[in-house]
């Protein structure tokens, strides 16, 4: 899987990572099928209120109602436009996913929600000319595995 990263999307995570300073932070991903296992992020949402130093848990209904409006502006087009999965911040621990993070992917694409598959981004930004992000992929009945991350300077339509 790659996920494509456009530089403003990057732009607006690093003003909600500079607001939340020590605190994780995260919210859903929304992206765009631009190939066969390539997904353009073409917005996020953000809950800066749940999170403290070492541990973020997403708040249902914000995200649901971001993700709500994210499909009406879309057209309820599910086969370009959906939800890819989550990310959050890791301010003061390695950007890699934790033991936690993949259980709860994994719950997450095994359980009863019926989500094939999600992509975990994880991010850290310590000054704002800097951001660092991985992802996995994580698929209903496999073990997760690095995800590819391209950046771009715009955003496809």
């Amino acid at each position: 899987m790659e996920l494509v990263l456009p530089v403003a999307i990057v732009q607006r995570m690093k003003v909600s990572l500079n607001h939340a300073k020590e605190r994780e932070i995260g919210g859903v991903l929304m992206a765009r099928q631009i190939a066969p296992g390539k997904f353009e992020i073409v917005d996020f949402s953000v809950d800066e209120v749940t999170g403290d130093r070492e541990h973020f848990v997403r708040n249902p209904v914000l995200h649901d109602g971001v993700l709500n409006e994210f499909f009406e502006r879309t057209g309820r087009d599910y086969s370009n436009y959906n939800y890819i999965g989550e990310w959050h911040s890791h301010p003061n621990l390695p950007v890699v996913p934790s033991v936690t993070d993949l259980a709860s992917m994994e719950d997450l694409v095994n359980g009863e929600r019926d989500i094939p598959f999600a992509a975990l981004l994880v991010v850290r930004s310590d000054e704002p000319s800097e951001f660092t992000a991985t992802a996995t992929f994580h698929q209903r009945g496999t073990l997760p595995v690095p995800a590819r991350i391209l950046s771009t300077n715009e955003r496809r339509e």
